[in-house]
C-alpha cells in the first residue's frame, strides 16, 4: 500500500518566533489518523527567527534527530554538550545530523543565535526499542558529495559505521537528486518505509512529490526515486 500525504495537509503552528509544520500529531495539532508510522513519531519542519529558540526543557525515552537545512542551531544540554569543556560544541549546520538519546532523562535548549538569518531544520522523533538507556549525544556531517545521486545511511539502530547510532528499530537515509540521478532502496519483507521530500520535486514509486510531501509505504519491495528536480529526500526503513 502507498499513501500520499500532501504538504498542505500537515498541521501548522505560527508562534511568531517559530513557524512549524507537523507531519504527525504534535502539541496543539491533533489528528487521530496521524499519530506516527511504525516507531516514527514526529517530523516537524521548523523555522526559528533570529535571536530566538527553544528554552531549556526535558525529554525522556525518545531518539531525537535534528537535520539542519539552512542557518545554524546552537545546542546545549545537561550532558555538557555546547558548554565549556563539553565533548561537542553543539552547533549544528547544514549537512549535520545530530542525534540525542533522551533515555532516562535529559535537559536541553536549541537556539538560533544569528542576528539576521532564520534557522530552517527538521526535528525528528523516533520511539526507542529500549527504555531507560543512559542519555547520549552524537553529531556527524554528511557533505553534498556524500549524498549526491544516492541514499546514504545517516542514522541506524544497527551500529553501522558512518551513521549516528539510535536505540530504535529504524534506519534513516538522506539523498540529493537532480535530472537523471536515480536510486532504489530495497525494503525487507514486513518492513515499513516513509519518504519525506525535504525540498525540490521527485517521482517516488510512481507518485509525484513536491517539497513537504510524504509517502507511507507498506508491502513494497523497494523505494524508487527518479525524475528529480533539485530534490533532497529522507527515507526511513521502519519496524511495523
Amino acid at each position: 500500500m502507498i499513501e500520499l500525504i500532501k504538504s498542505c495537509d500537515r498541521g501548522h503552528a505560527d508562534h511568531g518566533w517559530l513557524k512549524s509544520f507537523h507531519s504527525f500529531s504534535f502539541a496543539e495539532y491533533y489528528d487521530p489518523r496521524r499519530m506516527g508510522f511504525g516507531p516514527l513519531r514526529v517530523i516537524n519542519e521548523d523555522r526559528i527567527a533570529p535571536g530566538t529558540g527553544f528554552g531549556t526543557h526535558g525529554h525522556r525515552d525518545m531518539e531525537i534527530i535534528s537535520y539542519v537545512l539552512d542557518g545554524e542551531l546552537a545546542h546545549k544540554d545537561s550532558m555538557g554538550n555546547g558548554q565549556a569543556g563539553g565533548a561537542h560544541a553543539g552547533v549544528i549546520k547544514p549537512g549535520d545530523v545530530q542525534r540525542m538519546s533522551a533515555g532516562t532523562g535529559v535537559m536541553h535548549s536549541e537556539f538560533n543565535n544569528a542576528r539576521d538569518k532564520s534557522t530552517h531544520f527538521l526535528q525528528i522523533w523516533i520511539q526507542p526499542n529500549r527504555r531507560g538507556v543512559a542519555p547520549s549525544y552524537e553529531q556527524r556531517h554528511y557533505s553534498e558529495a556524500d549524498k549526491r545521486g544516492r541514499l546514504v545511511l545517516v542514522a541506524s539502530g544497527d551500529a553501522v559505521e558512518g551513521a549516528v547510532a539510535i536505540h530504535a528499530d529504524a534506519r534513516l537515509y538522506a539523498g540529493l537528486f537532480d535530472g537523471v540521478e536515480t536510486a532504489e532502496l530495497p525494503i525487507p519483507a514486513g518492513r515499513l518505509a516513509y519518504v519525506h521530500l525535504v525540498r525540490g520535486e521527485a517521482l517516488v514509486n510512481g507518485q509525484s512529490l513536491k517539497a513537504g510531501d510524504a509517502l507511507q509505504l507498506s508491502e513494497q519491495a523497494s523505494v524508487r526515486i527518479e525524475h528529480a528536480k533539485q530534490a533532497e529526500l529522507l527515507v526511513f526503513d521502519l519496524a511495523p
